[in-house]
């Protein structure tokens, strides 16, 4: 999506509103501590399931809400950053986006959390990855 000025931007959600802002900007949309190492930071954000999920982004888990006001099912999902994790962790993602440079796959399961379907499957559908670079 490009806003009027050209540049490019990701609709968020808060509580029944959408906002816009630049990608530049999402880092700040939603930050809290992963718990896998002390003091890092992962950044999440929510998005419509119809926005595509940045370049260094993954999918985290899905689900449907009234705020995306789509007939799609499920309509919305939270994504996190992967661009600013170090080397070693892990993170769980689903399927839906492909790890970015730098990241490994080191197993494949299912989870609730990424049922990107309104078809219900026990498919593996998450990822745990992996930082190796």
């Amino acid at each position: 999506m490009t806003n009027i000025f050209g540049k490019a931007t990701l609709a968020l959600v808060a509580v029944g509103t959408v906002a816009v802002l630049p990608i530049s900007s999402l880092a700040s949309a939603e930050q809290k501590p992963s718990g896998d190492i002390e003091g890092l930071v992962a950044t999440t954000a929510t998005i419509c399931s119809s926005a595509l999920t940045p370049s260094g982004w993954v999918d985290i888990q899905w689900w449907n809400s009234s705020s995306c006001g789509s007939t799609l099912d499920p309509n919305t999902k939270k994504i996190q950053q992967l661009t600013t994790l170090p080397v070693g962790s892990t993170v769980n993602a689903c399927h839906t986006t492909y790890p970015p440079p730098g990241w490994s796959q080191v197993s494949y399961y299912f989870s609730s959390a990424c049922r990107s379907s309104p078809v219900s499957s026990l498919n593996p559908n998450t990822w745990t990855l992996k930082r190796v670079y």
